[in-house]
């Protein structure tokens, strides 16, 4: 005789007689007595679960806490393994579960729709899955991380008063047997009996939330209003972002219509680095463009979104919502990008929360920028009044002297407080009263008052020389409000200037005047000197008489000067009809060397050109010669207390001299040492000539000819010349004479005006008949400089 719940749940309602009851027993063997003693229990234990649902979570108004002990609860009812419990959030259309992960409480979410859990809650019908394994919506991956083995499954809709599933419930693994309808009864049971708690739990905490966000918007709004400057502003913005929407970082990008992009000074993760990218670029620069806030559950997903960043950065981005800042007049001023909502996607109220919250922070990123441009703008003044080498005075409408800079400190041996808040005629009296005077002209007429080169008493001992430009000041309406004075110091550096100014180019006397070395003295340095002679000039003065040979001269130096200037170059003498311009003496640069070579392979190419204004002219042709050395020297202004030159002394300006003159001996143009030639070797042709010994140094110098001013008709079958050359110099220093003339003889083949040839072929016929002394060691001695 099988006894069901239903005649149960009689008794123990006391529905059923007493005799009806004895009746009942009296037809029961022992088994059956047993049978229903256990259902007896176990309907009481059943009660007793529901009551004890009920007084679990009557005072609980946290999810937090709710969560775990109803998930108690249902374990120990159902008599199962564990359970548990989902609930549905509407914003992200996710069923969540909140549970015990170490000292925390974390949160599981996944769509509402999947798996068993999310067939259950879609069709509102309870399940019981005997064999989860064999049930193809179980996922089986999530056993095989945790080590569990689920056997057999039921799930049941949470539902509340009306009757609208908002969750679900799931037990695993009944300790004895399957799940059976008495067990489906019982949790639908302790679910509804839930269900009441578990919505009041969640407004709770909807609630809670929205009067921390409103608080949090309060404190914020008040925080970023009180903030000023741009950098920490934007910190402060991303901060309170991110901690509004529970999300692990984000990106505030600003527009910058100047090179209409998007730069960040403010992203998680990377630091201080600035990211700039396009307008239009990305998921920012579509939110930017379109106005319109961009939500996106699965960054990876969407083709907008840029992996680059997160394969730089190691950081792994899930879901983005990006939102435009929109200031006064729905002017677009940037984009705020937060990154990784700590539970689940961003949902509808995490939009509105953004949109709001961007509205606040626009307001606060214009005064900031605003601030900073107005900063920027006075620092910027500062920074022009600081840098100036002349005085700036400023008056205000009465003639109070209110503000000077640091020249004018400088310049007039005062400080502040000397000057400022006094009249002029009080700074500025006795001899100096042409000052006070000046300002009283442009205060009569308006117009602007010019004085140049007059004296200023300094302390009453020091007398300087200055121009003084007085102006008045007018606003945007064209009203006076003050007046300004600028004072130019011309005493020592204008006027050493502008002597400097014509024997170097600009570049140099800034430098020279700079480094301080403008005094009597001198440094040692390495630099390269040229010096060019005209060939036959006592000849050719002669024919053109005194008017002719100066016009010669100055149209020559003319040109010859320019290109020593343009080449950084100091011109440090003339000479009659020489020229001696040193480079590195002032301005030294690596190039030194380079410069000095392609100065002088200039000046023949200038020669050529001026020599055709010549013949067009019907003057005669000229020709010159140039020699360069490389080396240590003395440089510094040289001479006595009233007249000073700029100049280098030593043993490289007397070679240079000396290879200069060597070019008429060769018949070359352009003669280099060794040192120069090693400097400029890489980049510029040049030949071996000779090894030479000239007059006042013991030491030979070996000497190169600079070859970059010839054309293919100056130098005709320029390779094979060299070629042949160097194997006949080879020869030559073998004291292979025979051999040495044969190569000779074939670059002088090659090219007939070839000088260096000719002389060694001369050398060998000379060597052939009568041979050098064995311990020769193929060093030419000069017999002149």
């Amino acid at each position: 005789m099988q006894i069901g719940f239903e005649t149960i749940r009689e008794i123990l309602e006391h529905r059923l007689h007493q005799k009806d009851i004895e009746k009942l027993l009296h037809g029961l063997d022992e088994s059956g007595k047993a049978e229903l003693f256990y259902r007896i229990t176990e309907m009481l234990r059943r009660t007793s679960a529901l009551a004890d649902i009920a007084n679990r979570v009557y005072d609980s108004l946290s999810l937090d806490v709710l969560f775990p002990r109803l998930m108690e609860v249902v374990t120990e009812a159902l008599r199962a393994d564990r359970s548990s419990l989902f609930l549905y959030d509407a914003e992200t259309r996710e069923l969540f579960s909140r549970v015990v992960q170490g000292d925390a409480i974390g949160e599981i979410r996944f769509p509402c729709h999947l798996g068993i859990a999310g067939s259950v809650f879609t069709s509102g019908q309870a399940e019981i899955i005997a064999d989860a394994y064999a049930d193809p919506r179980f996922n089986q991956e999530v056993d095989r991380r945790t080590g569990y083995h689920t056997r057999n499954i039921l799930c049941v809709p949470i539902r509340n008063k009306n009757h609208q599933v908002i969750g679900i419930t799931q037990a695993l693994n009944k300790h004895a047997g399957d799940f059976d309808a008495e067990d489906q009864r019982l949790l639908e049971g302790l679910s509804l009996q839930a269900s009441a708690a578990l919505e009041n739990a969640r407004l709770f905490e909807k609630v809670e939330r929205q009067q921390r966000e409103e608080v949090m918007l309060l404190e914020v709004s008040v925080s970023i209003v009180a903030e000023i400057h741009l950098d920490p502003l934007l910190v402060k913005i991303m901060a309170a972002a991110t901690s509004l929407l529970d999300a692990a970082r984000g990106t505030l990008f600003l527009f910058d219509a100047s090179s209409n992009e998007l730069f960040s000074r403010v992203a998680g993760g990377i630091g201080g680095e600035e990211i700039r990218l396009p307008a239009d670029s990305g998921i920012a620069g579509e939110c930017f463009t379109s106005g319109q806030a961009i939500n996106i559950a699965d960054a990876y997903s969407d083709p907008r979104f840029n992996a680059d960043f997160d394969r730089q950065t190691g950081y792994h981005t899930h879901s983005v919502l990006c939102m435009p800042i929109v200031a006064k007049g729905g002017r677009k001023i940037g984009v705020m990008q937060i990154l990784n909502r700590r539970e689940g996607a961003f949902g509808g109220a995490d939009e509105q929360r953004l949109r709001a919250f961007s509205a606040q922070a626009a307001i606060a990123i214009e005064n900031a920028q605003l601030f900073e441009d107005v900063s920027a703008e006075r620092n910027y003044n500062e920074a022009i009044l600081h840098s100036m080498n002349n005085a700036v005075l400023t008056l205000d409408a009465n003639g109070i002297l209110r503000k000077v800079n640091e020249a004018a400190r400088r310049i007039l041996r005062r400080s502040d407080e000397e000057l400022v808040g006094h009249r002029l005629d009080e700074i500025f009296p006795g001899r100096n009263s042409w000052v006070a005077k000046s300002l009283a002209k442009v205060q009569a007429s308006g117009n602007t008052d010019i004085t140049v080169d007059t004296d200023l008493l300094i302390a009453g001992t020091e007398t300087i020389s200055v121009n003084l430009a007085t102006v008045q000041l007018s606003g945007l309406g064209n009203e006076p409000f003050g007046y300004m004075l600028m004072m130019e110091d011309i005493t020592r550096e204008k006027r050493l200037r502008n002597t400097m100014s014509r024997y170097m180019s600009k570049p140099v006397v800034d430098r020279l005047l700079e480094s301080g070395d403008a005094e009597l003295g001198g440094t040692g340095r390495d630099v390269s000197v040229l010096f060019s002679d005209i060939r036959g000039f006592t000849s050719i003065s002669e024919r053109l008489g005194a008017k002719e040979t100066v016009a010669l001269l100055n149209e020559y130096f003319t040109d010859m000067v320019d290109i020593v200037f343009a080449h950084n170059g100091v011109l440090d003498k003339y000479i009659g009809d020489k020229l001696m311009a040193v480079f590195g003496s002032v301005l030294q640069s690596a190039q030194d060397a380079g410069n000095a070579v392609t100065v002088g392979n200039k000046m023949m190419t200038a020669l050529h050109q001026l020599n055709r204004r010549r013949a067009a002219r019907g003057g005669e042709a000229i020709r010159i010669g140039v020699g360069i050395s490389t080396g240590n020297v003395v440089a510094g202004n040289i001479g006595s207390l009233k007249h000073m030159e700029y100049t280098v002394v030593g043993d490289r300006v007397n070679l240079a001299e000396r290879l200069e003159s060597a070019n008429k001996f060769y018949g070359t143009s352009i003669l280099i040492c060794d040192a120069t030639y090693t400097a400029i070797k890489d980049h510029a042709a040049t030949r071996e000539v000779d090894l030479i010994r000239v007059r006042g140094r013991e030491t030979p110098v070996a000497i190169h000819e600079a070859l970059d001013h010839f054309s293919a008709d100056s130098f005709p079958n320029r390779a094979e010349v060299l070629a042949a050359f160097s194997e006949g110099l080879l020869h030559y220093r073998q004291r292979n004479w025979a051999a040495a003339e044969k190569s000779f003889g074939v670059a002088l083949a090659a090219n007939p005006m070839d000088g260096p040839s000719r002389i060694y072929i001369e050398r060998c016929e000379v060597y052939r008949d009568t041979p050098p002394p064995p311990d020769w060691d193929g060093v030419w001695s000069m017999p002149d400089k």
